[in-house]
């Protein structure tokens, strides 16, 4: 098994939805909470002075979409075929941009915040949804017949958002994704994962 270390900090965010694809893969790793504290002295050392970053034997990968896709392939959650796994990369986009929307209402000029905030919460979200619940089959997968990991960042960037006091639509309204919810839920890497994950702000 190679060493590895994933780096990030002590929150959810941009990193979570790797965490869990290595906790559904059974991959052990050295999970490094960074503070924001220490952030600043850090940066200068990191390949693109961003986080997160994973470290694999020695070499050190950053971008959180370039090491969620590598953790997917060794943990067999990247599809199939490479039809399949172009499938898997459509909807873990697609479900990021929800989590990248809600990330850039809090670097808004204050007086700005509720407006943009009002418009992801009332039409942004419920129509990106929408369309991934049309996406999902009516057996709560994206891809195939069984969880890859398009499900995973499904449900993940979710909860990452309304972690970040976003009001999103219950997933009860969209009953495919209610399904991938379920399923991703009941694997049991993850969920030993929420069971055990440090509890954090965010």
């Amino acid at each position: 098994m190679p060493s590895i270390k994933f780096t990030y900090f002590d929150g959810r965010g941009r990193g979570e939805v790797s965490r869990v694809l290595l906790a559904a893969g059974g991959i052990k790793y050295e999970d490094v909470r960074l503070h924001e504290s220490k952030w600043a002295g850090m940066k200068p050392t990191t390949p693109m002075g961003e986080l997160p970053l994973l470290e694999v034997d020695g070499t050190t990968i950053c971008q959180s979409n370039s090491i969620a896709r590598y953790i997917a392939r060794e943990a067999g959650l990247a599809g199939k075929s490479s039809l399949d796994q172009a499938k898997v990369d459509m909807i873990t986009e697609g479900a990021g941009s929800l989590f990248d929307k809600a990330a850039q209402i809090f670097i808004l000029p204050e007086a700005e915040k509720a407006a943009r905030k009002k418009k992801l919460e009332e039409k942004e979200a419920p129509e990106l949804l929408e369309y991934l619940n049309k996406l999902a089959s009516n057996k709560g997968y994206f891809v195939g017949d069984q969880l890859t990991a398009a499900d995973i960042a499904l449900y993940f960037n979710y909860e990452s958002v309304g972690s970040l006091t976003i009001a999103l639509p219950s997933l009860d309204k969209y009953p495919n994704l209610k399904k991938v919810a379920d399923n991703v839920k009941a694997n049991p890497g993850i969920a030993k994962w929420l069971k055990e994950r440090p509890v954090t702000t965010y």
